[in-house]
């Protein structure tokens, strides 16, 4: 599969290019866009002040240009968090996705959002204070109105951005097994 792998408000971390490079030890291939132009953060206030700086607007552009070349290919749109809610943002308005991956994040859905059941794979914290369980259940019945096949994973005591070894977030028991049911999703896309 071709992915656009967004980073989270932390910025193009480590963590990210490690995840790029499991994806691509599993047959991928993989880009990963910096919307932050070398920035990177410590704490999520600091990547989300930066982030507020720049304006939706401007990252959603910053993000339409890094995946307008690949885009005839069919891609498969993931992201963490901040990331994830780009990713889900270019995955409804693009009618070539051929997948969304979010990991630790959404974002609103577009009244008018429309796919033709297009996968959708959601790995989240249980609680999660950026995803609580009122904003899951309104975003999964809006999505499947959309036309998506949703799929959500929860993980019980992991923090936010579980997935990133270097924050205090992080769950190994919860990242590893998201990474496992991540790649079933994406080689499943692949015969789909």
């Amino acid at each position: 599969m071709n992915i656009m792998l967004f980073h989270s408000t932390y910025g193009l971390r480590p963590a990210v290019r490690d995840a790029a490079d499991r994806l691509r030890a599993a047959g991928h291939e993989v880009w990963t866009p910096d919307l932050f132009e070398g920035r990177t953060f410590d704490t999520v206030e600091e990547g989300m002040e930066f982030s507020d700086g720049i304006g939706k607007e401007e990252l959603l552009k910053r993000a339409v240009l890094a995946a307008a070349p690949y885009s005839e290919r069919g891609l498969v749109y993931a992201g963490f968090s901040l990331g994830a809610s780009v990713a889900q943002t270019l995955a409804l308005g693009d009618d070539k996705a051929r997948g969304l991956l979010l990991l630790h994040g959404t974002s609103d859905i577009a009244p008018n959002a429309h796919v033709d059941e297009l996968p959708v794979q959601l790995h989240v914290a249980e609680p999660d204070p950026f995803e609580t369980d009122d904003w899951l259940s309104a975003w999964y019945l809006q999505m499947g109105r959309a036309g998506a096949d949703v799929e959500v994973y929860r993980y019980a005591g992991a923090g936010h951005v579980y997935t990133d070894p270097d924050l205090p977030d992080h769950d190994a028991e919860a990242a590893e097994a998201t990474w496992r049911v991540a790649l079933g999703f994406l080689d499943g896309l692949r015969t789909a």
